[in-house]
C-alpha cells in the first residue's frame, strides 16, 4: 500500500472534456468565477486561462472541421475529374489529408491542455462566507449549555482515559498491531459504536433513504471524480499494483454509483445512506488529536448522499443537515452549527455546513458532521445526468455525516460521571438492550 497519490493513471475522470464547467456561462460571465477563487484563497487567474485554453481549442477546431469538409468535398469530386484534372485533385486531396491529420493532432492537444486547467478548478461557491479556515459563521447553539463539571465537583476525564477505565478503547495494543493511530473498540465499546451506527440507519430509512454497504475500493476515475485528489491526494491510501484507492468516505462510492448514467428524477431525488469503514492518512494532522480516537486512519461511518436537480440542491442540503442535527439530539450533545468559509471548503463543495460537539476536556468545539452542497461539479466530472426538456443536463449531488465513530469521543466525555462511568443517551439504550450507564471495569453494581 503507498500513502498517498501515486501512478500514471491517477486523476482521469469519465466525464468528457469540458464538461466539468459550463465553458459557456463562464466565457459569458467570468467574474462569478473569478470572485469564488478569491473567495476560496485560490488562483483567479486560472479562470482566465481557461477562457484562454477554450478559445485556442474552439479556434483550432473550427479549423479542423473546415479542412475536413474541404477534404470531403474533394474526395468526391475525384470521380466526377476528367483524366486530365484528376492529377492535380488527388495531389489536393492527399495535401488535405495530411492537413486534416495535423489539425485534428492540434485540436487534440488543446483540449487536452484545456481538460488539464478545467481539472484545477474548484467548484463555484454559493452562500459561503469568504475567508480560511479560521473565518466561519456560527450560526447558532443547540443542544443546552455545557456542562459545569467545576459545579458538579469532579473534574471531567479525557475520552481515553475512560474508554481504559471502562476497558472499552484500547490504543496501545492498536498501535502495536498497526502503528500509530490505529485501535480497538472492545465490549460497550464496540456496541456503541454499532449503537450509533445503528440508530443512523433507522433514521436515514425513515428519511427514506436507500441504505448500502459500499465498496471502499475505487478507481482513479472515480476518486478523480468525486474531486478528492486535488488539494486532499496526500491524504488518501493508494494501491498500486491494482490502480484502486482506499476511500476516506462513502460518499466517493456513492457519487461514482450512477457514473456514466442518465437518471430520472421526476419523483424527487435519490438519496443513499453508505455505511463503510473509512481510510485517511491524517497527514495534515502531526501533532494534532494524536491521543485517543479523534483522529485516526481507520474508522466508521455512515453518509448520507443524494442526487437532485440543481434547483432542489439548496432545500436538500437544509433536510441534510437537519437529519444530523436529529441525531445529535439523540445523543444529547451541546454542539454549534457553523457556515464553513470558502477557503475550508474541499474542491468539489459549492457550501458547507459543520455541526461541532462541545469536547469539555479540551474547552473547544469538535467537528462531529458535515454536510455539503457539491451542485453540479462531481455530476459532471462522473457525468451523472438527467435527461430533461432540450436534452441532458447534469444534476446535483450533496453528501452529510449521520454517524461516525468520532462521536464516541463527544459522548463518552459529555456523559461521563465523577465514579468514571458513562451515563448512556436515553436515545441510544433501545440498541444496547437497554444499558443506562457503563461502568468501570471492576466497579460494583
Amino acid at each position: 500500500m503507498t500513502k498517498g497519490r501515486a501512478g500514471p493513471r491517477a486523476a482521469r475522470p469519465l466525464a468528457t472534456l469540458g464538461s466539468m464547467i459550463d465553458l459557456r456561462v463562464l466565457r459569458e460571465n467570468p467574474e462569478p468565477y473569478r470572485a469564488s477563487q478569491r473567495a476560496r484563497g485560490a488562483d483567479v487567474a486560472l479562470v482566465d486561462r481557461i477562457i484562454e485554453a477554450d478559445e485556442a481549442r474552439r479556434t483550432l477546431l473550427q479549423n479542423f472541421e473546415s479542412l475536413r469538409a474541404e477534404q470531403k468535398t474533394v474526395s468526391k469530386s475525384v470521380g466526377k475529374a476528367s483524366p486530365q484534372e484528376r492529377p492535380a485533385i488527388l495531389a489536393r486531396a492527399k495535401e488535405l489529408a495530411a492537413g486534416v491529420k495535423e489539425a485534428q493532432a492540434q485540436a487534440d492537444a488543446a483540449a487536452a491542455a484545456l481538460d488539464e486547467l478545467a481539472h484545477q478548478f474548484q467548484n463555484l461557491i454559493e452562500g459561503a462566507p469568504a475567508g480560511g479556515e479560521e473565518d466561519y459563521v456560527v450560526l447558532r447553539h443547540e443542544g443546552g449549555r455545557p456542562r459545569d463539571f467545576a459545579a458538579e465537583g469532579f473534574e471531567p476525564a479525557d475520552h481515553l482515559a475512560l474508554g481504559e477505565g471502562l476497558d472499552i478503547i484500547d490504543t496501545r495494543r492498536g498501535a502495536k498491531v498497526s502503528g500509530a493511530r490505529f485501535y480497538y473498540l472492545k465490549g460497550w465499546g464496540m456496541r456503541l459504536e454499532l449503537a450509533l451506527m445503528t440508530a443512523a440507519l433507522d433514521r436515514a430509512v425513515a428519511h427514506g433513504f436507500t441504505p448500502m454497504t459500499t465498496p471502499t475500493l475505487v478507481t482513479p476515475q472515480v476518486m478523480g471524480g468525486t474531486g478528492f485528489l486535488g488539494a486532499h491526494s496526500d491524504e488518501i491510501y493508494y494501491l498500486p499494483a491494482d490502480d484502486l484507492y482506499l476511500t476516506g468516505t462513502s460518499e466517493v462510492a456513492l457519487a461514482g454509483y450512477h457514473a456514466d448514467e442518465i437518471l430520472d428524477l421526476s419523483a424527487g431525488p435519490r438519496r443513499y445512506m453508505g455505511w463503510s469503514t473509512c481510510y485517511r492518512r491524517e497527514a495534515g494532522a502531526a501533532g494534532k488529536d494524536t491521543r485517543g480516537i479523534i483522529r485516526v486512519h481507520q474508522f466508521n461511518k455512515a453518509e448520507m448522499f443524494s442526487y437532485c436537480r440543481p434547483e432542489d440542491a439548496e432545500a436538500e442540503h437544509a433536510r441534510l443537515l437537519a437529519m444530523e442535527e436529529e441525531m445529535l439530539a439523540l445523543v444529547e450533545l451541546p454542539y454549534r452549527v457553523i457556515d464553513t468559509a470558502a477557503g475550508d471548503l474541499g474542491s468539489s463543495a459549492a457550501r458547507k455546513f459543520d455541526c461541532e460537539a462541545w469536547l469539555p476536556t479540551q474547552q473547544r468545539w469538535m467537528e462531529v458532521t458535515s454536510t455539503s452542497n457539491c451542485t453540479t461539479y462531481q455530476a459532471r466530472r462522473l457525468a451523472v445526468r438527467e435527461r430533461r426538456e432540450g436534452g441532458t443536463s447534469p444534476v446535483a449531488t450533496l453528501n452529510g455525516t449521520l454517524a461516525t465513530t468520532r462521536w464516541m469521543v463527544a459522548i463518552l466525555e459529555n456523559h461521563q460521571q465523577a465514579d468514571g462511568s458513562v451515563r448512556v443517551p436515553a436515545g441510544l439504550r433501545p440498541y444496547l438492550g437497554g444499558l443506562e450507564v457503563i461502568e468501570p471495569v471492576g466497579a460494583v453494581a
